[in-house]
């Protein structure tokens, strides 16, 4: 039985944050991208996705290994991966492709890295944008590469790669369905100190991050992603070996409205609390459809940053209210206490803020980790 060990969701190509390489694709190229798996076993498979593609996409070659340093693979560890049989293939257009299961033994928490070899031009890249570590790239096929010297270019995001799957047989996955909060916005980019990770390394059990930067419960976003009530079929119901799904969703569908900043927050509808439940309650109903545990999550105090204001406040205490009374969620974890500043319970602890006060640093991280691992 296979089980998800590490995914990411895709994304259209696009640059709501940072640079990166996913509107311009790649040709004649390598790409080599480092994760981390909560799950080990003896085999693996990995899942690429070009769903924001409208062509098909030419894979000429791709290869696993165990992660030496940055760019470099552990010389006896690199393995040609397959798909139907063959070295090459192609991902198809709006579509995905899971190559075949490849034998490589890896434990739970260990850094694998991929490499995708590009012959032919790819087009816009679907992509996942904050990767919070660095990805690589180099000129011509160096998918068989062990030192990484012909790496010459960086990026913090992953490409067409949005799943890791061993053979662990592993059925009590926890996937964790969220924003920036979840995505790690804050934590140490190449230190996998997002609250995904540290909950991994607590309870032991593989953990989904299905986390996209500027992500809405209700609203689609041409830089932020598919809104979560449509891609949680995708992200987290789909993924093999999930028995629990953690929801922390809503900040941006209140807090984008609060400022004229950043255009790409726009369109921002003013939401009521009445929507955003609604929106909850139809991820509960979708996870029960599916034979999954719902746990709730409050929003983490926001008071001081650019998605505070009045009307914010008031929607987002009324829907922390009914996650935490309604009794609707199978469980519930109050995040906005765990973290609140004594001395304003609307703003994040200062020791657990990674300066813009709304996302937390690696503490407060850790934190959020605890707090969800006591109520599973």
């Amino acid at each position: 039985m296979f089980t998800t060990a590490w995914t990411a969701p895709p994304q259209l190509p696009s640059e709501g944050f940072t640079p990166n390489w996913s509107r311009e694709g790649f040709w004649r190229q390598s790409v080599r991208q480092v994760v981390r798996l909560t799950a080990g076993g003896d085999r693996l498979r990995i899942r690429l996705s070009n769903a924001y593609g409208t062509s098909p996409v030419r894979l000429a070659a791709a290869t696993v290994a165990r992660t030496a340093a940055g760019a470099a693979v552990e010389a006896d560890s690199v393995t040609r991966l397959t798909f139907g049989g063959s070295g090459h293939t192609e991902i198809p257009a709006r579509g995905h492709l899971l190559s075949d299961p490849a034998p490589l033994a890896v434990a739970p928490g260990q850094a694998l890295t991929l490499t995708l070899h590009f012959d032919a031009v790819t087009g816009p890249a679907t992509f996942h944008a904050q990767a919070f570590t660095t990805s690589y790239r180099g000129e011509g096929d160096l998918s068989a590469d062990v030192g990484g010297a012909g790496f010459d270019a960086r990026s913090e995001s992953w490409y067409f790669l949005t799943a890791v799957e061993t053979d662990a047989g592993r059925a009590d996955g926890i996937a964790l369905l969220g924003d920036s909060l979840t995505d790690g916005f804050g934590s140490t980019p190449g230190a996998d100190r997002r609250w995904s990770d540290q909950l991994a390394r607590r309870t032991g059990r593989p953990v989904l991050n299905a986390g996209i930067g500027g992500n809405l419960l209700l609203n689609d976003s041409a830089w932020y992603g598919e809104k979560a009530l449509h891609r949680l079929r995708r992200d987290v119901l789909e993924q093999p070996g999930v028995d629990t799904l953690v929801v922390l969703l809503g900040l941006n569908d209140v807090g984008f409205g609060e400022t004229d900043e950043q255009p790409t927050y726009k369109p921002a509808p003013v939401l009521e609390a009445e929507e955003l439940i609604a929106g909850h309650r139809e991820l509960i109903r979708q996870a029960h459809g599916r034979g999954l545990r719902a746990v709730g999550a409050t929003l983490l105090p926001f008071g001081g940053s650019d998605h505070w204001g009045e009307h914010a406040a008031e929607v987002s205490h009324e829907v922390d209210e009914w996650v935490r009374r309604s009794g609707e969620y199978d469980a519930v974890v109050d995040l906005r206490r765990a973290l609140a500043d004594p001395a304003d319970p609307d703003r994040l602890h200062p020791a657990y803020d990674s300066g813009d006060h709304l996302h937390p640093d690696d503490a407060g991280y850790a934190v959020m980790a605890e707090a969800v691992a006591a109520r599973l």
